[in-house]
């Protein structure tokens, strides 16, 4: 059964019992997202709530002057769309030798609304940080929708998730890789496109948080 984990899913995943969104709403909010940030109109994200938390590397940060205030020029993105926990995840990758970033950021609504922006900013001197290489590996996976009948539980998703995210700090944890199997951390890819591919050659310690999760690490599994 094939199936794909992304690490910006421990989010979405966090969130219990919230009330369901509709793909159609979430996709709009991602593409204002998306439009914001190419034109750094940072208010122009919609639909906002009268109160919006804005943060950058989990600390509250200004949305008037954060990265959402720089136009950027977009070369990748690519967002999920949590209907359940009503939340959203967009990658975006700038090449811009001037400056090249790599961004992820979540955002969470309630009653219909923005409640939530969080942003993850890397560029030079970031743990793995290539946003070239990220850019390359990234444009060329396939994240076809998976056929609802071979899909796994969220919470089979989430225990694999969790787990990955434990391993940084307690090796001795059972990751189910899947055979073949590739990792795309920072610009940093462990696979070739091999049938050989391995997701299990190791993580450093306490690495996760810096930059990992807004690369999101893909694994296909059978």
């Amino acid at each position: 059964m094939m199936w794909k984990l992304t690490l910006s899913v421990l989010g979405f995943l966090a969130a219990q019992g919230a009330a369901q969104c509709s793909r159609e709403d979430l996709i709009a909010a991602t593409d204002s997202l998306l439009a914001a940030q190419t034109a750094g109109t940072p208010d122009t994200v919609s639909p906002l709530a009268d109160e919006v938390a804005y943060l950058e590397a989990f600390k509250t940060a200004n949305r008037a002057t954060g990265i959402l205030s720089q136009p950027l020029k977009i070369d990748f993105n690519r967002s999920l769309h949590d209907t359940t926990a009503c939340a959203t995840y967009t990658e975006i990758v700038v090449t811009d030798a001037a400056h090249p970033y790599v961004i992820g950021t979540q955002m969470r609504f309630v009653d219909g609304k923005i409640a939530n922006i969080s942003s993850l900013v890397t560029d030079k001197g970031d743990w793995l940080f290539n946003a070239t290489g990220t850019y390359y590996w990234a444009s060329r996976e396939k994240w076809d929708p998976i056929p609802e009948a071979e899909r796994d539980s969220r919470e089979v998703i989430q225990a694999a998730a969790d787990a990955y995210a434990d391993l940084f700090n307690d090796k001795s944890v059972q990751v189910p890789w899947g055979s073949p199997c590739a990792r795309l951390e920072g610009g940093a890819y462990t696979g070739s496109g091999s049938a050989n591919d391995r997701c299990d050659v190791g993580v450093p310690n306490g690495k996760l948080w810096e930059s990992t999760i807004l690369s999101p690490l893909r694994t296909a599994c059978n």
